[in-house]
């Protein structure tokens, strides 16, 4: 555990970074007009493709965020 210790800071940076690039790749329905009152409650879709892949690949990837973390507080 003590060897993982150095190098789970920079575990964590490219994991975040990974988080954020897979949350700025979603593609967001809400838009600018909800800002402005118009609502998309009537329009459902279900995610195919690639916007499911990203969907789960963000998921696993705050997973393993979560995780990480909890290992650095452990190893502290």
């Amino acid at each position: 555990m003590t060897a993982l210790a150095p190098i789970l800071p920079w575990i964590q940076i490219i994991i975040s970074v990974i988080l954020v690039a897979l949350i700025l790749f979603q593609q967001s329905e809400a838009g600018l007009g909800s800002a402005f009152g118009q609502s998309h409650i009537a329009s459902f879709h279900h995610k195919r493709g690639l916007e499911r892949q990203l969907f789960i690949a963000t998921i696993i990837v705050a997973a393993l965020f979560v995780l990480s973390a909890i290992l650095a507080i452990i190893i502290k």
